[in-house]
């Protein structure tokens, strides 16, 4: 598969960006991961996107090793590393830490109509209110609003170990870098009203989303 490899900061926290060409992947590209056997019944853009992603990690983890897999579908790090993975489209992202809260996110910007059609299911009234009110327009603020509850849920899953839903957080506050998430319930560790902030940026028509607490 055609890929390219590219690094930008976000939050003072290298991010390893990859874009790929699904129209060029083969299944023999898989051979290269070293857990390829657990992809054999995955669908061809399923593949296409586990590959980008992992080369991705394998970047961003100096080209030691790939992540496994987990129970769950989670990457497996290294000990002592904290990692998130994110694929969209034709583009992947990945980045890795020693210790913290770790989670990213990419997300192609969804049209403002579909997001308009769509938020009723997916936040809250306050959560529209305060992105309409935000300065930002719409359907960028509602792709950020989704993007940053994948990276907090995948930043809190090792040790919550448990399904979160986009109810179990609410955008409180949203800039021009950063915004703020509070937990609505209790997620042990993790106790209700706990808020996180996590940063933000645009690459063209793509949105990421970065949690890098410690």
């Amino acid at each position: 598969m055609f890929t390219t490899h590219a690094t930008f900061l976000l939050a003072g926290q290298t991010v390893h960006h990859i874009t790929f060409n699904p129209s060029t992947f083969s299944d023999a590209d898989l051979l290269w991961l070293p857990h390829y056997h657990q992809l054999a019944e995955a669908g061809r853009k399923r593949k296409a996107d586990h590959l980008a992603g992992r080369i991705a990690a394998f970047h961003a983890l100096n080209g030691q090793t790939v992540p496994g897999i987990g129970n769950n579908g989670e990457p497996l790090w290294p000990t002592g590393i904290t990692g998130s993975i994110s694929h969209s489209g034709t583009q992947a992202v990945a980045i890795c830490r020693q210790n913290g809260l770790t989670g990213i996110d990419c997300e192609s910007i969804i049209a403002e109509k579909e997001s308009r059609e769509i938020q009723d299911g997916a936040i809250h009234p306050q959560e529209a209110q305060l992105l309409t009110q935000s300065g930002l327009p719409f359907d960028l603020a509602f792709t950020l609003t989704f993007s940053a509850k994948e990276s907090l849920f995948k930043a809190l899953f090792p040790q919550v170990q448990a399904w979160m839903g986009f109810d179990s957080a609410r955008i409180t506050a949203l800039n021009a870098d950063t915004l703020t998430l509070t937990l609505t319930r209790p997620l042990p560790p993790f106790a209700q009203n706990q808020p996180f902030t996590l940063h933000w940026c645009r690459l063209d028509a793509m949105v990421v989303t970065l949690i890098c607490d410690e």
